[in-house]
């Protein structure tokens, strides 16, 4: 399955919708479209939104991790929502949740950052 990526800025966040599958194939062209606009738009914060990703690798788990320590070091935060069962079990494993929000969906993360919806 190809992995589709849909963006979309609300004041200082970037929305990251993602959907298919994010895996080693995916990964690089990922994480340059993502840091593209987190530098275009004058990015602070990033929620993602996993809610059609039927599978993800560590090499997935990695661009997360990339850009959430470029978040951070902006200093912003990154939330994740909408998380399917497989990705979520693949978080919990990797202990990613210890360090990045969960909240249940996009409209919670927005909240949790302070912007309306």
């Amino acid at each position: 399955m190809i992995l589709s990526t849909a963006f979309e800025v609300k004041e200082d966040v970037l929305i990251v919708r993602i959907s298919g599958e994010l895996d080693h194939h995916e990964a690089e062209a990922l994480r340059n479209e993502w840091k593209e606009m987190i530098y275009q738009n004058a990015i602070k914060h990033v929620i993602l939104n996993l809610e059609a990703v039927s599978f993800m690798d560590s090499s997935g788990l990695g661009v997360v991790l990339g850009r959430y320590k470029e978040i951070l070091q902006l200093g912003g935060e990154m939330v994740v929502c909408s998380v399917s069962p497989p990705v979520k079990r693949l978080f919990e494993m990797s202990g990613i949740f210890k360090i990045i929000l969960l909240e249940e969906n996009e409209e919670n993360a927005l909240s949790t950052l302070g912007v309306a919806s």
